[in-house]
């Protein structure tokens, strides 16, 4: 009777190990494959980690689409979102660095922080436009590094696709030749889609800005920007400076832009004084866009402006 017994304790015994090692060999290569949880600074990013990393990846993004993701606080829930993180995906230069920092802090998550492969700095990935907070009598505020509006580029955003490619497959080799033929597809169509928005604006298109969000309009459709609705960097339109405005432009044909979340007011004296229309124009897709997002606001953007 007690060798019985003895033999019945052995047998769940071993039973009971086999379950755990029968189970830990499924569990081993799902976790070796396992998805990156992604958390994004602004909605752009994410769109394109969304499209790149498709079903292996997570995306959460940080910023509201309809906010200045200069000014935003360091919340509680950032904090949470970054610990859980693989990878942080950031602007860089100078946009974040008001809160992002000190949201990286309060994680404690050694795996997002500078210098290690979780932490993607865009700007770093591309040539910037000069800021023209870098010269004059702008010198000084904010964007030292150079403008890091770079969203509004299909072009910069098509080799930050490649970058952004790259890095997720050293994060999850398993999946690297996948996130790379996702990068190389998403670059192609931020390119074809880009050539054709240009193609059907009237060429020498002159537009005032609010700040210097949308500058790299000009890299990418035939626009210059003869004017800023700010008189430095930073600093609400005052009366005097849209009379200036108005004084340099009177007789001139041009289209007014400003981000959504920009005020109205020197906009609308623009175009009661000089007769140009003027659009208020979202600067980064909806938060749960993929790749279809940003091309809708690349749409956005161009037909704000005369088209053929």
């Amino acid at each position: 009777m007690f060798f019985s017994k003895t033999r019945t304790r052995i047998t769940r015994t071993l039973a009971a190990v086999t379950s755990v090692a029968a189970l830990t060999l499924i569990l081993l290569p799902s976790q070796a494959a396992a998805g990156l949880n992604i958390v994004a600074t602004t909605s752009t990013l994410g769109a394109l980690a969304r499209e790149i990393g498709g079903d292996e990846a997570e995306v959460r993004v940080l910023a509201p689409p309809d906010r200045d993701a200069h000014y935003l606080d360091a919340r509680p829930s950032f904090m949470a979102a970054l610990r859980r993180a693989d990878m942080l995906l950031e602007i860089g230069a100078g946009l974040e660095e008001g809160w992002l920092p000190a949201a990286q802090r309060g994680a404690s998550n050694r795996a997002i922080n500078s210098g290690q492969p979780g932490h993607f700095r865009s700007a770093d990935m591309i040539e910037l436009r000069r800021s023209i907070t870098m010269d004059g009598p702008n010198m000084g505020h904010v964007h030292e590094e150079g403008n890091p509006h770079f969203n509004a580029d299909p072009l910069r955003m098509a080799e930050l696709a490649l970058a952004l490619g790259a890095r997720m497959g050293e994060l999850r080799p398993d999946q690297a030749d996948t996130f790379m033929e996702r990068a190389e597809r998403t670059a192609e169509r931020l390119r074809e889609h880009a050539e054709a928005l240009a193609e059907q604006v009237e060429p020498d298109q002159r537009i005032v800005v609010y700040h210097e969000d949308l500058d790299y309009l000009e890299e990418w459709l035939p626009v210059e920007i003869v004017g800023y609705l700010e008189p430095a960097p930073g600093i609400p339109p005052t009366a005097r400076h849209l009379r200036s405005l108005v004084s340099d432009l009177e007789g001139t044909e041009g289209t007014v832009l400003y981000a959504e979340f920009q005020p109205p007011r020197g906009a609308e004296f623009l175009e009661r004084n000089l007769g140009w229309p003027t659009h208020a124009v979202p600067l980064d897709p909806p938060a749960d866009s993929a790749l279809e997002g940003y091309l809708d606001l690349m749409t956005t953007w161009a037909q704000s402006l005369p088209q053929r």
